[in-house]
């Protein structure tokens, strides 16, 4: 009897994400039964749900055993090649529209399962307003409304990996927070070019399980969706972002760039007075993309490009944003560095005489202390770390899609460091990356 009830339920499960089919399927249920008319009370409730994922199993070697890496995390200590589950993503959309087929809400839920575990990468609801669809409103936890790589989805991406400055600056790139939307919906709208978002988030994103200081981030776009330029069908989009935030100094010790000893080096102001007070994480930046079409069935010619530049607190060991107080091995409150940073990325991507084959070149940069470079990095005294090393990273890829649920990437990482005088860091580090993988999709 159980199995009897649970049954209807997981066919119309299944039945809810195959759209017209579903429908001539459930034309075909006697009504006239109980099990029927249970089926379609459920199907009439359930409808709106939507299904989809993708998992990217993946080989990669790197140049030396122990290298640091920003294609997919660390290598262990013995450790110069590896298979991984990059990614596996489960989501689950819920919507609802209006008679006119305008959206009324929608929620979302998305989690990642690897070797290294669960867990949560979506979980929100959004709210539209039907007077004149053009506001939504959405809470709960999801992607920061910062730039164009933070927001690409890693199923659609072309590279394996965000930019090293993406994921520094935006790890995870999802945050806790609400935010307000100016998106209109109806085709006739004379501002249906346009988007424009605004949200204040907690800062840490999921780096934390809990916001640690009262301090929110403002986050703010405003974008242009594609425009056809001239006759050509070339599609042109691009948008300028703002995040006004920062962190709670818990410290008296904050670090700022200055002159020691005639040389760039960290002044430390160690007023009482600096507890308190809010550190700055301000960014601001502008993305372009261009889209040519080269012909049916032989895909298109891109150019994709962003630069962010602007102030992040962080520690003297990394310039990533603090999920959690900043502590000391002692257990006291690490003291607070404040750099200007700035870096950007070039999409280069061209598809092969065919939608099939694709190639894809890219360039990115990040500058995490504007204010100091090379052999100044590492001179006793200015208190400069590894933290302060800017990184140029070269990437070559071929992409073959298979069909529209089977994906195959080649690509590699050629990472070039600043020299420096520090120790470790006098040299280019052996750490280029070789990356072959599968993506499945459904």
């Amino acid at each position: 009897m159980r199995v009897a009830r649970i049954l209807p339920v997981v066919l119309l499960m299944l039945l809810s994400s195959m759209g017209a089919r579903a429908q001539f399927l459930m034309d075909m249920i006697d009504t006239t039964s109980e099990l029927g008319k249970g089926m379609i009370s459920i199907y009439q409730k359930y409808d709106a749900l939507r299904f989809s994922g993708y998992i990217q199993p993946q080989f990669q070697m790197v140049q030396s055993k122990g290298a640091a890496s920003y294609a997919g995390g660390d290598f262990g200590a013995a450790v110069d090649n590896r298979f991984t589950l990059r990614r596996g993503r489960i989501r689950v959309d819920y919507e609802r529209y209006n008679k006119q087929d305008m959206p009324v809400v929608q929620f979302a839920f998305q989690f990642d399962g690897t070797e290294r575990g669960v867990f949560i990468r979506d979980f929100y609801g959004r709210f539209f307003e039907t007077k004149f669809n053009v506001l939504s409103l959405v809470g709960g936890m999801f992607a920061r409304p910062f730039g164009y790589e933070v927001n690409l989805s890693s199923a659609d991406r072309e590279t394996p990996e965000r930019g090293r400055m993406s994921q520094i600056l935006m790890k995870t790139e999802r945050d806790l927070g609400a935010m307000i939307s100016f998106e209109p919906r109806r085709k006739d709208h004379p501002l249906r070019f346009l988007k424009i978002d605004l949200g204040a988030f907690n800062g840490q994103g999921l780096t934390a399980t809990t916001d640690f200081d009262s301090h929110k981030d403002i986050i703010g776009r405003i974008a242009i969706k594609p425009q056809k330029i001239g006759a050509s069908q070339t599609l042109v989009s691009g948008g300028v972002s703002v995040l006004y935030g920062g962190m709670q100094q818990f410290t008296n010790y904050i670090n700022t760039m200055g002159t020691v000893n005639g040389k760039p080096g960290y002044l430390v102001d160690s007023s009482v007075a600096n507890a308190g007070k809010i550190a700055p994480r301000h960014y601001y930046g502008a993305d372009i993309q261009v889209k040519i079409p080269n012909g049916p069935g032989k895909g298109s010619t891109q150019f994709r490009a962003e630069y962010i530049r602007g102030q992040q607190t962080a520690t003297a060991q990394t310039t990533e944003t603090p999920g959690a107080i900043p502590l000391t091995p002692q257990g006291k409150y690490a003291p607070l560095y404040i750099r200007s940073f700035d870096g950007a990325y070039l999409y280069f991507i061209q598809n092969l005489a065919s939608e099939q084959h694709q190639l894809v070149v890219k360039y990115d940069w990040y500058d995490p202390n504007k204010k100091v470079s090379g052999k100044d990095i590492g001179v006793p005294g200015s208190g400069l770390t590894a933290a302060d090393i800017r990184y140029n990273t070269w990437g070559v890829g071929y992409l073959y899609y298979a069909n529209e649920h089977l994906k195959f990437m080649f690509y590699y990482d050629w990472v070039i460091n600043e020299k420096t005088a520090l120790e470790g860091y006098t040299n280019d580090l052996k750490d280029n990356v070789l990356t072959c993988r599968m993506q499945y999709r459904f």
